[in-house]
């Protein structure tokens, strides 16, 4: 874990204290829209239904191969992606014909927060800033998930896409969720581990855009390409 920075691996605290700090001007800052799946918990929860558990059981039901199962939900999946029915579990158990909300139910050991994320939440109060959770997950989804992570009651305001009509990567997105809540775009950070939605929320001159170094804790870190992502919320605090 340690090997970038040492030939000999530190402790843990020692790695944390040599991350460089993503300096921001918080008096600049009122509004701070949060993602949620990637972003505040570890998007292994979610990968790991989606490429792993979800195929298992749709090859028990159609009687398939685990290949051919996946093969199928990668391809139906594509064909949705980055619309708001790719995540909608609703659209999902109507076209699988599966339960998926319950499926969902029995892996949810597995959604985690990442760390100090709880931290960064109480800082972001003590600084009065307008906490949004801002996400694509539908409502029974985010029931799940705070059932296992005591975070929903850090945020003035929870709202998913689904409440909007679009998901966050479309066009028009923010110009109706500006129509419903009301932001100054030159004092709104976003953070979010999805690349698309931050390119969107820069062609509507949200000021301050950070992303996630490693959204999903088994897997490797991603690009991040034009975006500082974060690697430890201790750097923002």
């Amino acid at each position: 874990m340690y090997s970038r920075f040492f030939h000999n691996s530190p402790p843990p605290n020692t790695y944390l204290t040599m991350l460089n700090k993503i300096v921001l001007d918080w008096t600049k800052i009122h509004t701070v829209f949060l993602d949620m799946d990637g972003t505040l918990l570890d998007l292994h929860y979610d990968n790991h239904f989606w490429l792993e558990y979800m195929p298992i059981k749709y090859a028990e039901k159609y009687q398939l191969t685990l290949s051919e199962a996946k093969e199928q939900l990668i391809s139906r999946s594509n064909a949705m992606r980055g619309t708001l029915n790719w995540y909608c579990i609703d659209h999902w158990s109507e076209k699988l014909a599966m339960d998926i909300l319950m499926l969902k139910q029995e892996i949810s050991e597995r959604i985690k927060i990442r760390d100090h994320v709880d931290t960064f939440l109480s800082f972001l109060q003590q600084q009065k800033k307008h906490i949004i959770l801002l996400t694509n997950a539908p409502p029974k989804t985010m029931r799940i998930k705070f059932q296992h992570v005591a975070i929903e009651q850090y945020f003035d305001q929870i709202i998913s896409s689904h409440q909007i009509g679009l998901a966050k990567e479309q066009q028009g997105f923010w110009s109706k969720l500006h129509q419903q809540i009301d932001f100054k775009v030159k004092n709104s950070l976003l953070i979010d581990d999805n690349l698309s939605v931050l390119r969107v929320a820069q062609q509507y001159n949200i000021a301050h855009l950070l992303a996630i170094h490693q959204p999903d804790s088994q897997k490797i870190a991603v690009d991040t390409e034009e975006f500082t992502a974060i690697e430890s919320f201790r750097q923002l605090f």
